[in-house]
């Protein structure tokens, strides 16, 4: 079996486990009555998703472990399936995920209700995990540090590696996390972004670091299949800030780093809006930027319907991961 073909096969044995896991994680996140919290300044029309269950990125962070779990046992017993280097991507989902879960939480049922975590605490914690998974990147595994396309071999940045590193972290992790806004979208462009660092891990002769993509990417079509418009779940930061991380460390793991802002073209953009919004809110003294920011609610009070901005900005990300794929392979 070819290296994509197997890619392939563990896509669509991920999509199959968390389709078939959906549903009992529905009944229990109703049971539980876990439901998201909708921000009274919103768009009026979201107000009807008041009460849908969330802390859904539970439905794609296990198959997604449970499947590296096995292929790495497997692989002691000395078939060629899955090898260790995938075990910090995995620990990167994880840790994320448990850091989103605990906001969740604190935003349904803790003292802050409505509002989860508090950002400087939430904040501190992404950059020191951030700092342990930079360290293990360039200490553990020794990944290429910078690929440059002039250049055949990669450059070494030294010490700036692991501030590079830990930005780069930090910042998809939100950037991914603005993106969550509405039904589909960041796990659209999600699975987008990590199928364009599947192909170039591919390319550069990364197998397993391919076949954990992928995996991640039938994971995400699984979580679509109970999220698209009108969505059933929502991920929250459950999924939001391990998926922003995880696709930072993929993205690192090649040393094509450099191309994150094209292949991942969406969740900057909605980053950067945030900024810019804040930005001019405090220089003009109460003055907005945009209309409203993240800026997929932008589009939204200027007259797009959900489905149109989600279809849109998804085809935008698509055409510019395939750019950035292009670029990898100069």
């Amino acid at each position: 079996m070819s290296d994509s073909t197997l890619a392939i096969a563990l896509s669509m044995l991920s999509f199959m486990l968390t389709v078939i896991w959906g549903s009992p994680l529905l009944r229990i996140l109703h049971h539980f009555r876990i439901g998201k919290i909708i921000r009274v300044e919103g768009p009026a029309h979201h107000m009807t998703k008041m009460g849908t269950p969330t802390m859904g990125g539970v439905l794609f962070i296990l198959p997604v472990v449970l499947l590296t779990v096995l292929l790495n046992a497997a692989s002691l017993l000395g078939l060629n399936v899955l090898g260790r280097s995938v075990l910090l991507p995995v620990l990167v989902l994880l840790s994320y995920g448990v850091l989103g879960a605990v906001d969740d939480w604190e935003g349904i049922r803790g003292p802050r209700r409505g509002l989860g975590m508090r950002a400087r605490t939430k904040f501190l914690l992404q950059v020191a995990l951030a700092f342990i998974i930079a360290f293990a990147l360039k200490y553990i595994l020794e990944v290429p540090e910078l690929y440059w396309p002039p250049l055949d071999e990669p450059i070494s940045l030294g010490w700036l590696y692991i501030p590079v590193a830990m930005f780069l972290i930090v910042g998809a992790s939100n950037a991914v996390n603005f993106t969550d806004g509405l039904d589909g979208l960041a796990g659209l462009i999600s699975a987008t972004a990590f199928a364009a660092y599947g192909a170039i891990a591919l390319f550069q002769g990364q197998v397993f670091l391919a076949r954990f993509c992928f995996t991640v990417v039938g994971a995400l079509f699984g979580f679509l299949w109970f999220n698209v418009h009108p969505a059933q779940l929502y991920m929250g930061d459950t999924g939001s800030l391990p998926l922003g991380a995880v696709l930072a460390v993929v993205a690192l793991m090649t040393g094509q780093w450099l191309l994150l802002p094209l292949i991942a073209i969406i969740p900057v953009s909605e980053a950067v809006s945030v900024i810019i919004q804040t930005a001019y809110f405090k220089i003009t003294k109460g003055k907005r930027f945009f209309k409203m920011a993240p800026i997929h609610h932008h589009f939204e009070l200027l007259g797009w319907s959900e489905t149109q901005v989600v279809q849109r900005f998804w085809l935008v990300n698509l055409l510019f991961a395939l750019l950035g794929i292009a670029f990898a392979l100069v």
